[in-house]
């Protein structure tokens, strides 16, 4: 076998034997049940429940999940606001960085507020330590664990027979970070800084290259950063090349540790809903499909990018090691391919190589990982996002066969089917309208296209399709709440950073409100026993069913924008 084929069969099947164990240790966190890390944690617990004032033995019902979960992402976003905006006087800044102007300030803080890390600035040059370390390092921990919080209500809805107190959101937001991301964050950094990954306060170094050239090196405390950003799938890089860069990913040994950290805990959620519910099966039905959907994803991805250029094949020119520009050679095609797939799927948005310089082919399947938006997905909203399918795929079921639609003894009605619909729409809407509106101002110097950016034009450096694509991975990206980017895009301007922000804060929390919506009305609902006609949702043939929907929507919503850009730029290769 391939080496490299199988560095990426072993970063997988790590992953999944990890994730299990881990799964079941998060059901046992968020169903209030002892763990070994109570002696540790339970202390530091109190006295923040304390402090703040927060009765955790108090439960919410669904709105009030929602309520709290908004209020408190409110203040982050005038803290991170602040200080991005200010940094250029405040400490922690050796190297002089200037404060943000205030849209690309707007830009970024709502990007790592809602876990998505949109980067339209440089780390080594854009942002102070200060900076990096509570303006931002500080929301990959609360993002990810409002995205947590938000599924571990989920969970609660879908077990309880009836009731509408699902539990406690600070309770389950503080132990998300306490319990799970922080003592993960602490081992995988620990190993990161070993590795070389700088974890200092320092300043530039100087370093004397093997040329007799003198560089300034931008160094800082990445280790623990980089830690964060792949375990809550956050994405964003504390250096501009993010995990190409050598000293965020030194070696394939940190590849590896890094590809296993960002899909761990999304894996490891699938696990913690069957241990939780008590519902194995339906966890490994659901983590099936995403499964599936991935390597369907993930092969051509590969397969393309080990295969290499046909036009520079056409010039007799061999490339045995793949298609390698804009890759790190330390990593090689193969795995910088699985790479853009995993971290498109996870919707972490970190990469290891250039996702723009990637064939077509790849880039039409990185931006069908963001589109469908469903498979493994994030921190919490993986799960969340699937919900909305599975909801769609039982009415329609109960449509075909004359029944009821059911879902874990509870009756989906129209009320439910209408949110899941709506959810369902907004993302396609939000990806399409901007690329359109993006389009319609790079056609020409229109009087808005100046207002915004003196000339409009400028954004692309790439034309015709693959320009196309870059603003549509740019929205696409943005309403996945992925982060990453096709970079020959010009997006560092009130346009790109005021429009992506408004996507942003929509495609997070309406995908947030619709599921717990959903499951709060279900979960008030006098529950109906099963019986000889309830439909199986753990069945081999509904997760057929959820995959078709999954598949039909994507198509209707996504294929003709494919087609009019990394198809097309495909075709026009040979």
């Amino acid at each position: 076998m391939n080496t490299e084929i199988a560095g990426i069969i072993a970063m997988f099947v790590i992953t999944l034997l990890l994730a299990i164990p881990l799964g079941k240790y998060i059901a046992r966190v968020f169903g209030g049940e002892k763990t070994f890390l109570d002696p540790v944690f339970n202390p530091v617990e109190k006295f923040f429940f304390k402090a703040s004032r927060i009765d955790v033995t108090r439960e919410m019902n669904w709105k009030q999940h929602l309520y709290a979960l908004l209020s408190i992402n409110f203040v982050w976003f005038f803290l991170s606001f602040f200080i991005l905006t200010n940094q250029g006087w405040l400490p922690l800044n050796p190297d002089g960085n200037p404060s943000m102007s205030p849209d690309l300030a707007f830009n970024t803080a709502i990007s790592f507020i809602v876990n998505c890390n949109l980067q339209h600035y440089s780390g080594e040059t854009g942002v102070s330590y200060l900076g990096q370390l509570i303006g931002l390092m500080y929301l990959h921990f609360v993002s990810a664990a409002t995205g947590m919080a938000a599924c571990a209500v989920l969970f609660n809805a879908m077990r309880e027979r009836q009731t509408s107190q699902l539990g406690n959101f600070y309770n389950y937001f503080l132990k998300s970070c306490t319990r799970i991301l922080l003592p993960l964050s602490i081992v995988l950094a620990t190993f990161l800084a070993f590795k070389g990954v700088p974890m200092t306060f320092e300043g530039k170094d100087t370093i004397t290259t093997l040329q007799g050239d003198t560089v300034k090196v931008s160094r800082g405390p990445a280790a623990a950063f980089v830690a964060i950003k792949h375990l809550g799938t956050n994405g964003g890089g504390f250096f501009g090349a993010n995990s190409a860069h050598p000293l965020e990913n030194p070696d394939y040994s940190t590849n590896m540790a890094e590809m296993i950290a960002q899909m761990i805990i999304p894996f490891a959620m699938i696990f913690a809903l069957g241990y939780f519910l008590r519902r194995k099966k339906m966890a490994w039905a659901i983590f099936g499909v995403m499964t599936a959907g991935f390597l369907l994803l993930a092969v051509p991805t590969v397969i393309f990018e080990m295969n290499g250029n046909p036009a520079i094949e056409k010039m007799g020119i061999a490339q045995h090691a793949g298609s390698m520009e804009g890759k790190e050679t330390r990593f090689g095609a193969a795995a910088s391919g699985y790479w853009s797939i995993a971290t498109t799927v996870i919707s972490t948005g970190s990469v290891n190589s250039m996702h723009d310089s990637s064939m077509p082919i790849s880039g039409a399947m990185q931006l069908l990982a963001m589109m469908i938006n469903a498979f493994y997905g994030g921190c919490g909203v993986g799960i969340l996002n699937y919900y909305v399918f599975i909801i769609l795929a039982v009415f329609i079921s109960g449509l075909m066969v004359g029944r009821t639609p059911e879902f874990l003894g509870k009756k989906v009605e129209a009320r439910e089917v209408k949110i899941a619909a709506v959810i369902a729409i907004l993302h396609p809407l939000l990806i399409l309208a901007g690329t359109a509106l993006a389009s319609y101002f790079a056609a020409g110097d229109t009087p808005m296209g100046w207002w915004f950016n003196g000339n409009a034009t400028g954004w692309l450096n790439n034309p015709g399709y693959h320009g196309f694509s870059e603003m549509l991975y740019e929205y696409t990206s943005s309403s996945a709440n992925n982060g990453s980017g096709f970079e020959g895009l010009g997006d560092n301007n009130p346009f790109w950073n005021i429009t992506t922000g408004i996507v942003l804060l929509l495609s997070r929390y309406l995908p947030i409100i619709g599921p717990l919506a959903i499951a709060g009305l279900l979960a008030d609902k006098k529950y109906i026993p099963e019986s000889a006609g309830t439909l199986k949702t753990d069945s081999s043939t509904f997760s057929i069913m959820v995959f078709a929907v999954i598949f039909i929507i994507t198509a209707l919503s996504f294929f003709p924008a494919l087609a009019l850009g990394p198809f097309a730029e495909y075709f026009t290769m040979f």
